[in-house]
């Protein structure tokens, strides 16, 4: 019976460690949430996986599992103060300022 090599086994052991904190199917989403967790001192790893009732392939952001409420906290304040500036954005452009208003005459 053949054993397997020790770096295999300490990597399937972290991996199992690691639970599922956000999945996407933007690779440049999943990274944006990684590299906040790791800014926020929170390991995190990508890794992607078949959804199987839609055979669509899903890229889940993994976390620790002690840290999956923290981890999801910074995810949501970051998606909540994303949502902000889009919505100000959008009204930004929606509204229709007089300029004249704000002129002086002299």
């Amino acid at each position: 019976m053949a054993k397997r090599p020790k770096k295999t086994q300490k990597s399937q052991a972290k991996l199992r460690e690691f639970v599922v904190v956000v999945s996407t199917d933007d690779f440049e989403q999943a990274e944006d949430y990684k590299n906040l967790l790791k800014n926020n001192n929170i390991p995190a790893v990508i890794k992607k996986q078949a959804e199987q009732s839609i055979n669509v392939k899903s890229i889940a952001v993994m976390v620790p599992e002690d840290l999956l409420d923290e981890a999801h906290v910074i995810i949501e304040s970051q998606d909540a103060y994303d949502d902000f500036y889009d919505f100000a954005l959008e009204n930004e452009d929606e509204d229709d300022y007089d300029s004249d208003i704000f002129e002086e005459e002299f």
